[in-house]
């Protein structure tokens, strides 16, 4: 036998539900009917599951009840919007994805010991933004050699020859984003009020 679809067995269990919550509350029918304008009979055959439930009889009853529509018919909660990746070791470095979407910018929160001292420069096509959270981090961009501290933040074309790692004081944690080709960060900054008068 098929599995049932779980819209009908999650209708089914309305008025079960109508039932419990209206006992719960000690009001009888009549009383239910007077609150709500709906009739006796009506009432008794939706907790009976003799008549499908409607948004037109729910919305009154949830009223009468003072609880969420979606306390009524057992609504699925909605899906959790925070984001659990597991971090990965990558060449020698823990890596934290904070997105999830395969295309488009790519965010990471990256670990770099300590003992990552050596540049190795590479190039590819895209952009990168990078942010210090903590530590320092020495960053090669083409001829220029650079650290960067504590919130501290790095812009480039990643067809320059770039690394980034540690200064070899100690272990840096950052913050990168990184965007294909045409897909860049766009920081907008207020002109104060000054400015514009001058």
């Amino acid at each position: 036998m098929a599995d049932q679809d779980p819209v009908a067995t999650a209708l089914d269990l309305v008025g079960p539900r109508l039932r419990a919550v209206r006992k719960e509350r000690g009001v009888t029918l009549t009383d239910l009917s007077e609150r709500t304008g709906i009739s006796k009979s009506t009432l008794s055959r939706l907790e009976n599951g003799q008549r499908r439930p409607s948004l037109e009889l729910l919305l009154p009853l949830a009223q009468a009840y003072r609880v969420p529509l979606d306390d009524l018919v057992g609504a699925p909660e909605v899906g959790d919007p925070r984001i659990r990746l597991k971090p990965r070791r990558v060449n020698g470095r823990t890596v934290l994805p904070l997105t999830r979407q395969p295309n488009g910018v790519q965010a990471w929160k990256i670990v770099i010991p300590s003992r990552q001292t050596k540049p190795q420069p590479r190039t590819h096509d895209g952009y990168e933004w990078l942010y210090v959270l903590s530590g320092r981090m020495r960053l090669v961009l083409g001829d220029r050699d650079l650290v960067l501290e504590v919130g501290e933040a790095a812009e480039f074309d990643t067809q320059l020859p770039h690394w980034f790692g540690s200064t070899g004081d100690g272990p840096a944690e950052v913050l990168s984003i990184f965007g294909r080709p045409g897909e860049r960060m766009h920081v907008r900054a207020r002109t104060s009020r000054r400015e514009t008068a001058q």
